[in-house]
């Protein structure tokens, strides 16, 4: 396998997952009544939608092709989320809690791609600023959680 196909099938990965956050967000944002999380979660997902946006452009600009579409698993994760809110006692708590469970997952393929040390300089920097990101998503949705808990 040469190596921009290599970076390009990692890439690949955080793009899916970064579609699915996106479907996620929206799906939680359409879901909540509280103006506040209705914000907070059309906020996520045009973020995830801005780093799809770069990982595509990174995949293209190593000759590669970017994926289209989430993943089966993503789509699982938007039922579950919309099924425990609709039997859940507090849906924004339960809400909040599947978002911080999938920022979590996010976080753990992202840490797990920056462990490659021959990653380019530009794709390093790149991915370290969604990572960032994504810590400071999962931060404040734990706070929302408190609030509504």
């Amino acid at each position: 396998m040469k190596f921009t196909e290599k970076i390009s099938n990692k890439l690949n990965e955080l793009l899916v997952k970064n579609y699915d956050a996106e479907k996620g967000y929206l799906n939680a944002a359409e879901t909540v009544d509280s103006p506040d999380l209705k914000i907070f979660f059309k906020r996520r997902a045009t973020e995830r939608s801005e780093f799809a946006k770069e990982l595509r452009t990174e995949i293209l600009r190593y000759g590669e092709e970017p994926k289209d579409s989430g993943s089966f698993k993503g789509i699982v994760h938007r039922n579950w989320t919309s099924l425990k809110a609709l039997f859940s006692s507090n849906d924004e708590e339960a809400i909040l809690e599947e978002a911080i469970r999938g920022e979590e997952d996010s976080l753990e393929e992202y840490l797990e791609v920056l462990k490659d040390r021959t990653l380019p300089p530009s794709v390093d920097t790149m991915l370290f600023k969604h990572k960032s990101a994504i810590q400071a998503a999962i931060n404040t949705a734990k706070v929302k959680e408190e609030l509504v808990s």
